[in-house]
């Protein structure tokens, strides 16, 4: 069927009505994405039959789903945006002019830890101070300035929040690519995060190594390597006899296995990283198969920040209880197979977790998204500021 047309009487325009639109106009309202986008898909859905809406009608169905789930604030917020243009134009270094965006701000703040709330109080008190000085056109490097100014001297954030920003924001005027790489046994939640960071940083390019373990199945067939066409924790029980190995425990089995399979995709990963340093573009690589083996064989001549992750979930009874939701809200996700093979899925955690605690990679215990999140800039902010030397003017001139 046919998409549902959006009616501007005033404007006199018909525009197909696009979900990532109204994500975009929830997320300037101060809605995380995640809500933002549950809520505009509610909203596409609930128009599926309808053929065409006004602006007017739009807005009130929406305003009408904030009001019920989101409360006054948010739903105001909305509405003001939605009624009245941008009035202030940001200016880049070279003479782009573009609306200023509470979003991007607002997640430029969240880049530096702050919460979604804090991000969006700063964001709107900035905003506001624009307004009254009636600021119509402003520069990136002075509203970057002003930002840090204001996080400087608040009480609430002060000069470690505020140097944070600072180092945050050299690295995104530098232009050096930010590659970050997120291990993780199956279920601990890596595909959302990765998501969800990809989204908070701009980040456009992404790949999950399940993907491109699933290219190499089209290519190469069952019988030439059965150890590829396994999952990674059962993959020992595909591998070659040999000599001696009847004497495996089944944690070692499930060690050998998932070594011999990411082996065989470490070609293909180190390929999507070469590539992203080569265009100079940020990547973020997330799967069961980005292991210290792999990070160790990166080019280290490289002006890119690589930040190695590994997330994991301590409990057992808390990982189990993760392929259970899954089951309950995708069914397509296979969770009984997954509880099936529990045991050797927390030993394939248990096995990744050990190694990268040997090799020095972070580890993170994905309890919380927003925490994870947070902690990810965290470590990211850190590994810059341990080279960083500029000053604000150096920054912002």
């Amino acid at each position: 069927m046919a998409k549902t047309l959006v009616i501007d009487s005033s404007e006199r325009t018909r525009v197909p009505f696009l979900r990532g639109i109204l994500t975009r106009s929830l997320q300037e309202a101060g809605l995380a994405f995640e809500n933002a986008y549950r809520l505009a898909d509610t909203v596409r859905e609930e128009l599926d039959t309808v053929p065409a809406v006004s602006t007017r009608e739009l807005r009130a169905r929406v305003a009408q789903h904030l009001a019920e789930q989101y409360g006054p604030a948010i739903t105001e917020r909305y509405q003001v945006s939605s009624r009245s243009p941008a009035t202030i134009l940001v200016r880049s270094a070279t003479g782009e002019k573009v609306p200023f965006s509470r979003n991007r701000h607002s997640l430029s703040l969240i880049s530096c830890s702050l919460s979604a709330e804090e991000s969006n109080t700063v964001t709107n008190k900035l905003y506001k101070h624009l307004l009254d000085k009636r600021c119509n056109e402003v520069t990136s490097r002075h509203l970057g300035h002003l930002t840090y100014r204001y996080l400087h001297s608040d009480k609430q954030f002060g000069p470690a929040v505020a140097r944070r920003y600072l180092v945050w924001m050299d690295f995104k005027r530098g232009g050096r690519p930010l590659i970050v790489l997120i291990g993780g046994a199956p279920g601990c939640g890596k595909s959302t995060v990765a998501t969800e960071l990809a989204n908070q940083l701009e980040v456009v390019r992404t790949q999950s190594t399940d993907m491109l373990r699933e290219v190499m199945r089209m290519m190469i067939p069952e019988r030439l390597l059965p150890v590829l066409h396994t999952s990674s924790f059962t993959a020992g029980g595909a591998l070659p006899s040999r000599e001696g190995d009847s004497s495996d425990d089944p944690d070692t089995l499930v060690a050998r296995g998932y070594q011999a399979q990411a082996e065989l995709l470490s070609v293909a990963l180190e390929a999507v990283v070469q590539r992203a340093l080569r265009e100079r573009v940020s990547l973020i690589l997330e799967g069961v198969h980005v292991r210290p083996a792999f990070i160790d064989r990166l080019p280290r001549d490289t002006d890119a920040l690589i930040v190695p992750i590994m997330l994991g979930i301590l409990k057992r009874e808390n990982l189990r209880n993760r392929f259970q939701g899954r089951g309950a809200e995708v069914p397509g996700r296979r969770s009984e197979r997954y509880l099936a093979h529990f045991d050797a899925i927390w030993s394939l955690q248990s096995y990744l977790l050990s190694e990268a605690d040997r090799a020095g990679i972070p580890i993170i215990s994905n309890n919380d998204k927003e925490v994870v999140l947070r902690e990810i800039m965290r470590i990211i902010i850190g590994m810059l500021a341990a080279e960083f030397a500029s000053t604000p003017k150096m920054v912002f001139q």
